[in-house]
């Protein structure tokens, strides 16, 4: 008897010592909550690091970035009117429909990196170029230093600058003359500066 009485009084030591790790955690705290204020920025975060992503890959072409990122910036302004309508925060049914939009744009993001459509830059000087304003651009989406509307101008440069090439190929049995890579090469400077001009204006995402 003596030695059940000890048995069960150091169970109960034990258990009064014992900090509650498994404790549950407040209804509300978790961030990973998809109506939580702070996923929407996660979220956020998380679309254009995808963009990026393909974009670097090749599986999304100019076109292709540059509507989703005009998606993205229109999502965006339409939160920013929400928190100016709340004092700077968002309902709950902001926040919904916010998370709604988000699902629409990954499902496109998705679609558009596993389709047909893939750039192609070539091996040759305009290629190349194409390929590392390409590189510019990810780099800017990943690091937050080009926001969704400076990216989506961005692209829609690039994507008139491949039109350009396409139709001065088409027309010269798919090649270039010198004349037309002055002028692509012309417009790759100014595409250039812009790029430059947009990640170190101080606006970020």
């Amino acid at each position: 008897m003596k030695m059940r009485n000890l048995i069960l009084s150091a169970a109960a030591l034990i258990a009064l010592s014992v900090p509650p790790a498994f404790a549950q955690q407040p209804s509300g705290s978790s961030t990973t909550d998809p109506n939580h204020p702070e996923s929407i920025a996660q979220r956020k975060d998380n679309q254009q690091d995808r963009i990026a992503n393909g974009i670097d890959s090749g599986q999304l072409t100019s076109g292709e970035t540059k509507n989703l990122e005009t998606k993205e910036a229109g999502i965006n302004k339409e939160e920013s009117t929400m928190r100016s309508e709340d004092d700077g925060h968002l309902t709950s049914a902001d926040r919904s429909t916010i998370n709604r939009q988000q699902n629409h744009l990954s499902n496109q993001i998705y679609d558009d990196k596993h389709n047909a459509n893939t750039d192609h830059y070539g091996s040759g000087e305009i290629g190349r170029r194409e390929q590392n304003q390409q590189d510019r651009i990810a780099q800017g989406v990943r690091s937050g230093q080009l926001t969704a509307g400076e990216t989506s101008r961005l692209e829609n440069r690039e994507q008139g600058i491949n039109r350009e090439a396409r139709a001065d190929r088409q027309a010269n049995g798919g090649r270039l003359t010198r004349a037309d890579r002055r002028a692509i090469n012309q417009s790759q400077n100014r595409t250039s500066r812009a790029i430059y001009r947009d990640k170190h204006n101080g606006r970020v995402r």
